[in-house]
C-alpha cells in the first residue's frame, strides 16, 4: 500500500464437474431439449461465481464511509483519539512475507477493543508480488500459472490462520494487496490471475469473502478484463488505488459501473500523508468503503432469571441445542429478525451458530438491533450472465424492483419456498427485503436450502 515503504501504485474438481454438466446435460436434454438444458444446468460450483460454504457461526460484515489505513495498526488510545475524526474504519495488515511494518499493538485484545469501540476493520494480505512488478526485493509469484495458484491457496491459508489468531470470524473479507505491474507482460498478467484465482477459491472453500487491493491503471483494469473468464475465479471486493483526491465509488476508469456494484468496492483515493485528531497525528492513506470487511463476535451476558435457550434456528419453533445459564457470558455475531418474545423481535447468533432471543442479552436495545453488531447476511455471487431480476416476492409472478449485474453480491438473509426457476423453488431474501431466484445465485445447494442460511 502507497506508504513511503511501499510503491506506488474445493469445490468439486475439473473432472466431477464437467461430468456433472454432461449428465445434467443430458438428463434436461431428454425432456426440454439440449439447449434449455444448458440455460437449467445450475453454474454456481465453477468460475469465475465460486460457491462460499459459510460455516454455522459465520455472517458479513460491511462497511460504508470513509476508513482510513496505516502501515503500522496504531495503539488503542490514539483509536481512542480518532474517535473525533470521520473515520469509523481502519485497514490493518494482518498476514503475508512481503508485510513491511511490525504490528505490535496487533492483537487478538486489542481487536476486540477497537471493535467495541465501533470501529470496522479492513483485513489485508501482503503476500507474494506480481513476478514484474512490487519491489526487487519481494518475494514473487510464480510465473507458472499452476504454481501461482497453488500459491494463491497458500495465502489464503495464512490469512484466515491469522485472523483466526486475532479474533475475526468466518465470513469477513480479506483483500490481497496486490501492488503494481507491467501491463504488456502477458506472462506476469497470467500469473497474478491464477494466483488471485487460487486465493479466491480458497477463502471461499474455508467460508471468507475474497478481496484484492490493485492500482487502478496497474492491475485492476485487467482483474475487470477476467470479470466474466472462466479460467479463473472471481473476487467478492475491488480496493482501488487512485490518488486524484476524489473518494467517488463509480465512474473507474477500465472498471465498468456494473461490475463489483452491490456493496463490493473501495477506493484509496489520497496517499501517504499526516493527520490529527484528539491531538493525536497519524500518517495515513485515505479510503471510501461501501465493501465486505472482517466479522469478530462481541461479548454480552444472559440476562433471563433462569437458563435462555440457544435454538438452531432463529425462532422457538426451532429445535433446542443448548441453554445458557443466567449471568453466563454469550459471543454475538450478528442480530436478525425473528418472532416477537417480550419487548423485541431481534435474535442474535452466537459463534456456534446458535440463536437466542435478544430479550435476555444485554444488548443497549431491548426493543431494536443494537450497534456494533452487523446484521445475520450471507453473501453470494450472482451467476446470471445476463443479471438477475430483483422482485417483490419469492417467486416469477411478483412485480420487478430492479436487478442484479452478473457477478453482483447477493446479500442473503434468509430463503424461502416459491415458484420454480430451472433445478430449484428455493428462493432468497436479499437484506433489501426484495427476493431473487436461488437458482441464479452461487449458493452451495443448486436444488434446495442452503445452510447455515436460515428459513424466511
Amino acid at each position: 500500500m502507497p506508504h513511503p515503504r511501499r510503491i506506488l501504485h474445493r469445490l468439486p474438481d475439473r473432472v466431477l464437474r464437467r461430468w456433472l454438466r454432461r449428465l445434467l446435460a443430458a438428463s434436461f436434454a431428454a425432456v426440454l431439449g439440449a439447449a434449455t438444458a444448458l440455460v437449467l444446468a445450475p453454474a454456481a460450483a465453477a468460475e469465475p461465481a465460486t460457491s462460499t460454504g459459510y460455516p454455522a457461526g459465520a455472517t458479513a460484515t460491511r462497511f460504508s464511509g470513509l476508513a482510513f489505513d496505516a502501515c503500522t495498526a496504531p495503539p488503542l488510545t490514539t483509536i481512542q483519539a480518532w474517535g473525533a475524526s470521520p473515520y469509523r474504519a481502519l485497514g490493518v495488515y494482518i498476514s503475508g512475507v512481503n508485510r513491511t511494518c511490525a504490528q505490535p499493538q496487533l492483537t487478538a485484545d486489542w481487536v476486540s477493543s477497537v471493535s467495541r469501540l465501533k470501529w470496522r476493520l479492513l483485513p489485508i494480505h501482503k503476500g507474494l508480488q506480481p513476478p514484474c512488478g512490487g519491489r526487487p526485493t519481494d518475494a514473487k509469484i510464480s510465473r507458472t500459472a499452476a504454481t501461482a495458484r497453488t500459491q494463491g491457496t497458500a495465502a489464503a491459508g495464512d490469512a484466515v490462520a491469522a485472523a483466526k489468531a486475532l479474533g475475526m470470524r468466518p465470513g469477513s473479507a480479506f483483500y490481497n494487496d496486490i501492488e503494481n505491474y507491467a501491463q504488456a507482460d502477458v506472462g506476469c498478467r497470467t500469473a497474478v490471475l491464477s494466483y488471485v484465482s487460487g486465493w479466491t477459491k480458497e477463502l471461499h472453500r474455508l467460508g471468507y469473502l475474497s478481496g484484492v487491493y490493485m492500482n487502478l491503471n496497474l492491475g485492476a483494469q485487467q482483474l475487470s478484463d477476467a470479470f466474466t473468464s472462466a479460467s479463473y475465479a472471481r473476487p467478492d471486493a475491488l480496493w482501488i488505488a487512485r490518488y486524484d483526491g476524489t473518494d467517488t465509488l463509480k465512474g473507474w476508469a477500465g472498471v465498468a459501473d456494473g461490475k463489483w456494484s452491490v456493496h463490493q468496492r473501495a477506493k484509496q483515493y489520497r496517499g501517504s500523508h499526516d493527520e490529527t485528531y484528539g491531538g493525536v497525528t497519524v500518517n495515513i492513506d485515505n479510503d471510501r468503503l461501501d465493501a465486505p470487511v472482517a466479522t469478530v463476535a462481541y461479548t454480552y451476558t444472559v440476562t433471563s432469571p433462569g437458563a435462555l435457550n440457544a435454538r438452531s434456528g432463529p425462532s422457538s419453533s426451532y429445535p433446542l441445542v443448548r441453554t445458557h445459564a443466567s449471568g453466563s457470558a454469550l459471543q454475538v455475531v450478528c442480530q436478525t429478525p425473528g418472532p416477537k418474545v417480550g419487548s423485541t423481535t431481534v435474535w442474535d447468533k452466537l459463534t456456534d451458530g446458535t440463536y437466542v432471543t435478544d430479550h435476555y442479552v444485554s444488548t443497549p436495545s431491548a426493543t431494536g438491533y443494537s450497534a456494533p453488531l452487523p446484521r445475520c447476511v450471507y453473501p453470494y455471487q450472482v451467476t446470471a450472465s445476463g443479471g438477475l431480476t430483483v422482485r417483490a416476492g419469492p417467486g416469477s409472478s411478483y412485480a420487478a424492483q430492479g436487478s442484479a449485474a452478473n457477478g453482483a453480491l447477493a446479500w442473503v438473509i434468509c430463503q424461502r419456498s416459491g415458484s420454480a426457476v430451472g433445478t430449484t423453488k428455493i428462493w432468497d431474501r436479499l437484506d433489501s427485503g426484495r427476493y431473487v431466484s436461488d437458482h441464479y445465485v452461487a449458493t452451495l445447494s443448486g436444488t434446495t436450502y442452503t445452510k447455515p442460511v436460515p428459513r424466511c
